[in-house]
């Protein structure tokens, strides 16, 4: 790269802040810029805000936490003012609740949409960030900050022939915006994940024939959504105070819920099957919350997948396909649980059938159908719920590279290494929200997210009024931290299962364990205690001769 590539010129346009994606990550973390006086950009590559929400339109999409959790907190007025129609949010009422926030706290003025960025290069002379975005544009930044979301960069599988099917072939997590139509056709699903689990039931009504090909099959709990009454949205606001406290400082996984208090065999078996029935009716992730041992002890976790296992045996009434729908190959929430609306019970319609993949992997996709075992599968058209190169894959497609020319990509080959899920050592001014090695995925992302933008946001506070140029992870800091997150996890059950959590489900990837699941509230105060203790951990730097913080954002002569 040539001095003028590295250094943009003069005139290039400079902001305190470049963030890159306006799903709810990057809209809280512009309204908080903004309130501390950071000029900003957001960068997106959809053509609108939402994140996650904007690109999964897939039938039958919903959030798997409930509505009056999975919402901003920052604003009063805002949770007051906004009415949930659901207990589980559908795709489209999520997103409608994102353009709400967009419009209310005016965020699109300093939002380009339609644009990647495709490049970051920091330049070590003026400490800053120079960006090049799709339209050829490079702006410079101090700091740049990743809200690329961990769920947001969809994997098309490579599979022998697909490329050449003659039928539309759509990928849950990059849904067309207008409406498919399956009315009159054969359908082949592929994936059984949570947008598998979603999607199915929803296509099957509308599809000639529904074909399902199944890998691995997942553990599911019912989602037993309904509408919310106006008395069950006052209970909520009312109590929003604690609901938050809760969620925050000590949930495990950011979800006001009964926390259990014994573990799966302090109970006898009668006991224990009535508190699973009891949470299978009620229906969602709680049904994890029975007892507090289910992802640290096999024999725990056993009881609670037998019941599931149960479950969905006394549902399906072919049991052949209900032995295949039964996950024999993981432990119960290690993989991402799925909650569902009538996913078994689809399997009992006489237009849906199920193809094992596990014994008889896909041998190709030809021009009109799936080859399986040397039996073609004929097929209209193919929905591909292939999941996500989760957590780091939506990084990976931005050129990162920090001082002397490093690149995130290199760095990060053998698996990703951050501070607190916050930065990456050798990166200056490079932040992360909800990165590998915090709660993330792992939690109620909202609350994770809202932590993580309020940190990043006090970090640029202190370092302004400290007359800091860079702020970056230190090396020994990062190493200690990647072992803690490792060491916790080889703790539980969850190493037990090929997840996404491990990076299982991408060819190559390195398998390592990337979340923390040492819990929201021990996170939140550990991350509180670094900040307490002047920012234990990193590096933080001043210019050699007294520089300000330039009106566009990089660093100046005083």
């Amino acid at each position: 790269m040539s001095p003028a590539q590295a250094n943009p010129s003069p005139t290039t346009e400079s902001y305190n802040v470049i963030v890159v994606g306006a799903g709810f990550a990057g809209m809280y973390m512009l309204h908080r810029l903004r309130g501390l006086g950071f000029s900003a950009r957001v960068y997106e590559q959809g053509g609108g805000v939402g994140g996650t929400w904007y690109w999964n339109r897939y039938p039958g999409a919903r959030c798997d936490v409930e509505s009056m959790q999975y919402s901003y907190s920052f604003s009063e007025e805002l949770q007051q003012e906004w009415d949930w129609s659901e207990r589980y949010a559908s795709q489209p009422e999520i997103l409608k609740y994102a353009n709400h926030v967009a419009d209310r706290f005016d965020l699109r003025r300093d939002i380009q949409f339609n644009t990647n960025v495709e490049r970051a290069v920091f330049d070590e002379r003026a400490r800053c960030w120079a960006v090049t975005t799709s339209d050829g544009t490079t702006v410079q930044a101090q700091f740049v900050v990743l809200a690329t979301g961990c769920l947001s960069n969809a994997r098309k599988p490579d599979i022998k022939g697909l490329d050449n099917f003659k039928g539309p072939v759509y990928h849950t997590g990059n849904w067309p915006h207008e409406d498919v139509d399956f009315t009159g056709l054969r359908v082949g699903l592929i994936g059984t994940g949570s947008s598998g689990i979603q999607s199915a039931p929803v296509i099957a009504e509308q599809a000639k024939h529904l074909t399902v090909f199944q890998r691995t099959a997942n553990f599911s709990i019912p989602a037993r959504n309904a509408a919310l009454t106006g008395e069950e949205r006052n209970t909520f606001r009312k109590n929003y105070p604690e609901i938050r406290r809760f969620a925050r400082e000590v949930a495990r996984n950011g979800i006001f819920a009964e926390q259990p208090d014994r573990g799966a065999l302090d109970d006898s078996d009668d006991v224990r099957r009535e508190k699973y029935a009891a949470r299978w009716e009620r229906g969602g992730l709680t049904f994890m919350y029975a007892y507090n041992n289910l992802g640290l002890a096999l024999s725990a976790n056993d009881t609670a997948a037998n019941f599931v296992r149960g479950k969905i045996g006394e549902i399906v009434t072919d049991p052949e396909t209900a032995k295949l729908l039964q996950p024999d190959n993981h432990p119960i929430g290690t993989k991402r649980i799925c909650i569902d609306t009538d996913y078994f019970a689809t399997f009992n319609r006489p237009n849906v059938s199920l193809v094992d993949i596990k014994s008889n992997p896909i041998q190709e996709i030809t021009a009109h159908a799936v080859r399986v075992g040397g039996e073609d599968q004929e097929v209209d058209a193919l929905v591909l719920a292939t999941g996500f190169d989760a957590m780091t894959g939506s990084v990976a497609k931005i050129d990162i590279r920090g001082p002397g020319g490093q690149t995130l990509n290199r760095k990060w080959a053998e698996g990703p290494k951050t501070y607190l899920g916050l930065m990456s050592a050798g990166f200056p001014n490079l932040f992360i929200i909800t990165g590998p090695g915090s709660p993330s995925v792992l939690s109620n992302m909202i609350v994770s997210i809202e932590q993580h933008v309020d940190w990043i946001a006090d970090s640029l506070v202190h370092m302004r009024k400290q007359g800091l140029a860079t702020m970056e992870a230190d090396g020994e800091a990062e190493d200690k931290w990647v072992v803690h997150v490792n060491e916790v996890a080889h703790g539980t059950l969850y190493p037990q299962a090929n997840s996404w959590y491990m990076g299982a489900n991408i060819p190559g990837k390195p398998r390592i364990f990337m979340p923390y699941i040492g819990g929201v509230g021990v996170y939140r105060r550990i991350c509180d205690e670094v900040a307490a203790k002047g920012y234990e951990g990193f590096v933080m730097e001043a210019e050699a001769q007294p520089r300000r913080l330039g009106a566009g954002g990089c660093m100046t002569p005083a």
